[in-house]
């Protein structure tokens, strides 16, 4: 099978497998685990922060995070076609008291200011309305197709969060594609946020595990909430093991930058297909099927059917995600797998 859904198939690589084997281990939870403070010291660094916290899961990093900056009976602006907003499953209205506003995402993946600003209360003091206590980025963006956030843009959205005096937290569970892409340090994409959550376990190659980042006090509340959530993890250097090498070797992604490429411009040559090659700047490629005798639900059974996995994402497209377990020749079998269904009467 030529596993296009997602980069959360790719398994450890063979030096990952070795590091988790001979990882010294301690506590994690009285801070006595040394591969995981090791991880937490890099990613901090990595991403030009004091501190870092490791969780089981982005989802957990993402709702920590929300919890940590905004108090109950808040508000949060988040995009309307977010991850934290579509998959998370309401997690901080759930377990924060947290509400959501949706925010309209442009497709390029930004928050425009002037719908940010519509945000805010005309007056802050009316107790009918919840007051906006952050504002959520995501960077590269799923849903618009790997996009990367503009640094200037960046910048322009931590203005404006300084101006209104809250902060601003990055789901950057891709960032490092965000950084390969752009070609520029992932600590200068992370520098405008207040707290970055970045996953291991998608393009990196680590089994599991994804990293929340920021000030040393914002990461000590990170952390008791990662405890009042189940996160508390042991012995957790045995996959805080790969995550060091999953950081160590990020610029491996622009590999899968290439791949996806090519598989772009190979669909683009189909009748059949529509996918806009402009829009393919990191490792996801988003495409709809054209064809009259297929709907999506159908196409992709008869992909799967044939040996191709790609996913749906919502809006009659589907989605194919390059990472590490694909090769070159994959791409021509999965190119020559669509236009063979194209092509069947």
């Amino acid at each position: 099978m030529i596993e296009l859904r997602s980069d959360t198939f790719t398994l450890p690589t063979p030096s990952m497998i070795r590091a988790m084997a001979e990882a010294p281990l301690g506590d994690d939870v009285y801070g006595e685990d040394p591969t995981a403070n090791r991880l937490e010291e890099l990613a901090a660094i990595t991403l030009g922060k004091e501190a870092a916290c490791f969780m089981p899961s982005g989802t957990m990093a993402n709702l920590t995070s929300i919890m940590a900056h905004a108090p109950r009976g808040s508000k949060v602006l988040v995009g309307n076609e977010a991850d934290i907003y579509i998959y998370e499953a309401g997690g901080a209205s759930v377990c924060g008291g947290i509400v959501y506003e949706p925010i309209p995402t442009q497709a390029d993946g930004r928050l425009l200011i002037s719908d940010l600003e519509r945000g805010f209360p005309d007056d802050p003091d009316d107790p009918q309305f919840a007051v906006p206590a952050l504002i959520c980025l995501e960077n590269t963006h799923n849903r618009c197709g790997g996009a990367i956030l503009p640094q200037d843009y960046l910048r322009e959205v931590r203005e404006f969060a300084d101006t209104r005096g809250i902060p601003v937290h990055m789901d950057g569970a891709r960032i490092f594609n965000a950084a390969v892409g752009a070609g520029t340090p992932v600590a200068e994409i992370a520098q405008y946020a207040d707290s970055v959550q970045f996953c291991l376990s998608k393009g990196l190659s680590a089994p599991i595990g994804s990293m929340v980042v920021g000030s040393a006090a914002f990461i000590a509340t990170v952390r008791r909430l990662r405890k009042m959530l189940g996160g508390g993890m042991r012995q957790v250097g045995v996959v805080a093991a790969a995550g060091i090498l999953a950081i160590d070797e990020a610029a491996g992604l622009a590999e899968d930058h290439r791949r996806a490429r090519l598989l772009a411009e190979g669909m683009s040559r189909l009748e059949g297909i529509e996918v806009a090659l402009a829009e393919v700047q990191t490792n996801i490629v988003m495409f709809r099927v054209t064809d009259p005798r297929f709907t999506w639900k159908t196409f992709a059974a008869i992909a799967h059917e044939e040996g191709l996995a790609v996913a749906e994402l919502g809006h009659g497209r589907l989605r194919a995600v390059l990472h590490r377990g694909l090769d070159d020749t994959d791409i021509t079998k999965a190119l020559d797998i669509i236009e063979r269904i194209l092509r069947s009467s």
